[in-house]
């Protein structure tokens, strides 16, 4: 696990040609029609969009830290480049589940082909110290070359693809919104969720009563809920979120959407992890609906004097769609938390529109939603959906 004495090619670059092959086999259950095929999108399978693809290869990954900057990157990008990178759950793999995937998902039903190669060679290779360590598995780093601290990198997430029909939400160590009442027992509560047919898209599914054949079923909205870059010192515990992103669990960061982040170390060093087919805002049991994802991520870097002007100092996170900005707040006290996100949204409405605080701050009140984001990572976090609409005669 440790990027420093990684053999490669020049630069750290691991990154490989696209796989070609796509796997796929007959599900046990597929809810309104049993004989749907499955795709499962093992390493080296399926369908890639970049030309460069990374595999999540246990020597590929970090398991529940996030990198800092002394570690090797596994690959290089110039600014402007994408890459598809291959990310594993962590559902499955920790010692609470049994720490073996097969047996964990043989339980629910899946069929050995239908788990995750590259997770199971992380449950047996990868290091993690349980009782130190955050649960995460991050696929990294990224160096985007050319980077320096005062810049900012935008990494646009291009596609999100599904890489096995199933994925887990699970409450443990006491914590939730709720801990103290949940788990009711103490133990961990993982819940299977399975991925469906429906009339307008795939959706999960989540059984009423335990071993019931009544369900609820949801759309999914796939992300990474880890995107992050690395920070000088010591490597840092994967579960809190912070300047350098990492954590934040912005349901708004699916296909399509950018996060803008404050370049910490040369390079970049970037990285993705924590991927979820769907969360509610607040994650309230702890987890999303955690399951791995096959991602198109495009890196671009924002030199320093043209980040100013654009984000004036970017001290949180900025998310951003097609028709929303999205400043975020993080703050192991949420009315902290969403203190911190109105600033940001105020100097984000200043650095962009050249609005006057005062009047910014009126705007909001009037105009804005201010959503929690998560109260489950340690760090809470908020964010805001300023409608850029609103702005559209403002040059």
């Amino acid at each position: 696990m440790h990027h420093g004495t990684t053999p490669g090619a020049a630069h750290g670059d691991r990154s490989t040609a696209p796989p070609t092959a796509t796997a796929t086999a007959t599900a046990v259950d597929r809810g309104t029609d049993p004989a749907a095929p499955v795709t499962v999108l093992q390493p080296g399978t399926g369908p890639v969009r970049s030309t460069r693809y990374l595999p999540a290869e246990a020597d590929r990954v970090l398991w529940g830290r996030l990198p800092n900057g002394d570690d090797r990157p596994v690959v290089t990008l110039a600014s402007g480049d994408d890459l598809t990178i291959d990310t594993v759950s962590h559902e499955g793999l920790l010692p609470d589940q049994g720490s073996d995937p097969l047996a964990f998902f043989g339980r629910h039903g899946v069929p050995p082909e239908h788990v995750l190669a590259d997770a199971v060679a992380i449950a047996r290779q990868a290091r993690r110290d349980p009782d130190r360590d955050g649960p995460h598995v991050v696929t990294g780093p990224i160096a985007v070359a050319g980077a320096e601290p005062g810049d900012v990198l935008t990494m646009t997430v291009l596609e999100t693809l599904p890489r096995v029909p199933y994925g887990v939400v699970s409450n443990r160590h006491g914590r939730g919104a709720l801990h103290g009442e949940y788990p009711v027992d103490g133990r961990t509560v993982s819940v299977f969720a399975d991925v469906v047919p429906g009339d307008d898209g795939p959706r999960g599914r989540i059984p009423i009563t335990e071993g019931g054949d009544r369900y609820a079923r949801f759309p999914l909205a796939p992300f990474l809920g880890i995107m992050g870059v690395a920070t000088p010192g010591e490597r840092l515990h994967s579960v809190p979120p912070g300047r350098h992103g990492g954590n934040i669990d912005v349901n708004l960061l699916q296909a399509g959407a950018q996060l803008h982040l404050p370049v910490l170390v040369p390079d970049a060093l970037a990285y993705v992890g924590d991927p979820h087919f769907a969360q509610g805002d607040g994650e309230v049991a702890l987890t999303a609906m955690e399951a791995s994802l096959r991602a198109t991520v495009r890196f671009d870097v924002t030199p320093a004097a043209e980040a100013a002007q654009q984000f004036g100092e970017l001290v949180w996170p900025l998310v951003e769609t097609q028709d929303l900005l999205v400043p975020t707040g993080l703050d192991p006290d949420l009315d902290e938390a969403v203190r911190a996100c109105v600033r940001h949204a105020i100097a984000i409405l200043g650095a962009r529109y050249g609005m006057e605080p005062h009047l910014a701050y009126a705007y909001l009140s009037a105009a804005t939603d201010f959503d929690v984001s998560q109260v489950v990572d340690l760090v809470t976090g908020a964010h805001a959906r300023i409608r850029k609409a609103d702005f559209a005669d403002v040059r």
